[in-house]
């Protein structure tokens, strides 16, 4: 592989501009877990950064930061462009050890039900060169959690209990997560079902990174590079006022005058609404204003006149 600098690859200015290395990894088979490259995401430098780490030096990167940041869309375009493969994994509480590790399952083999041991998906990934990402870690269960502290060491090595077998990890397998909160549980009310994580968990992780909300310029760049009809006539001033209530509601919510804040999905959700329904007022009831609560619905109405200066 051609070595790239960080600014060929992701546009934006790194400490000394490094290059960019991946391994010589026999991928073909794993093709289709690439992902995409979104060719209008926005990156953030030190995210970025702290992912090209994990990727090229093996070390365990944690992404946390409000809902709607795109982390785990950072995670994905960051691989993308190396062209590196990755698995996405939602530890909801529903996912249980058996999911990960695997299980006891009847197959067919010479035309005859056997029961056989099937991987679940820890030890296919170890086994291979791809990016593993936890997604909501700080929402999965304790039993869950615990099988994947053995992954955190070091080596990494994994121990497959139900078949007295030790596994090497790929030397291409990598270990990412995202969190909305940093392990500390959720003190706002925002993030219900997430928890404490254990800290000689957190202890394991090398990195931990946080992604913030796009700057107003950016995040006016994201929707423009989403929405290709905004980008014509007044659609651009538009979109900066859109981003302005986004930015007011997520003062606002800091300042605890409301309990619902707009995210950069949101703003992309609204612009694309405004096409759709022909109308930008339209678009803002049904992406945000409807969500709110009915007290609240006052102070996000002016936080709208003041970026548009009309009323929803």
């Amino acid at each position: 592989m051609e070595p790239s600098t960080i600014s060929d690859l992701f546009d934006i200015e790194a400490k000394g501009d490094a290059p960019v290395f991946g391994y010589d990894l026999d991928t073909h088979d794993l093709k289709d877990h690439i992902p995409e490259i979104d060719p209008n995401y926005v990156f953030d430098p030190e995210v970025t950064v702290a992912l090209l780490a994990g990727f090229e030096h093996n070390r365990r990167v944690m992404v946390h930061g409000p809902h709607g940041t795109g982390k785990s869309t950072h995670v994905e375009q960051v691989a993308a462009r190396l062209g590196w493969p990755l698995v996405r994994i939602n530890l909801d509480g529903h996912l249980t050890r058996s999911d990960l590790v695997g299980r006891d399952a009847i197959v067919i083999r010479n035309q005859m039900q056997i029961t056989e041991f099937v991987e679940g998906m820890l030890p296919w990934s170890i086994q291979r060169p791809v990016g593993l990402l936890f997604d909501e870690f700080d929402a999965g269960r304790p039993d869950v959690m615990f099988v994947i502290q053995r992954l955190l060491e070091r080596d990494g090595r994994f121990t497959l209990l139900d078949q007295n077998r030790v596994i090497t990890p790929h030397r291409g397998f990598r270990l990412f997560a995202t969190t909305n909160t940093v392990g500390l549980g959720d003190l706002t009310g925002m993030y219900q079902g997430t928890n404490v994580l254990n800290q000689a968990q957190m202890d394991r992780w090398d990195i931990v990174t946080h992604l913030n909300y796009l700057d107003p310029a950016d995040e006016v760049r994201m929707v423009l590079g989403h929405i290709d009809a905004m980008r014509t006539g007044n659609g651009p001033q538009t979109v900066a006022s859109m981003v302005a209530v986004a930015n007011m509601t997520r003062t606002g919510y800091q300042a605890g005058d409301i309990s619902t804040l707009m995210s950069p999905r949101t703003t992309l959700s609204w612009a694309d609404n405004t096409i759709l329904f022909g109308d930008v007022h339209t678009g803002f009831r049904l992406s945000f204003l409807n969500k709110c609560d009915e007290a609240e619905k006052p102070v996000i109405t002016e936080y709208y006149q003041r970026a548009f200066g009309d009323s929803t």
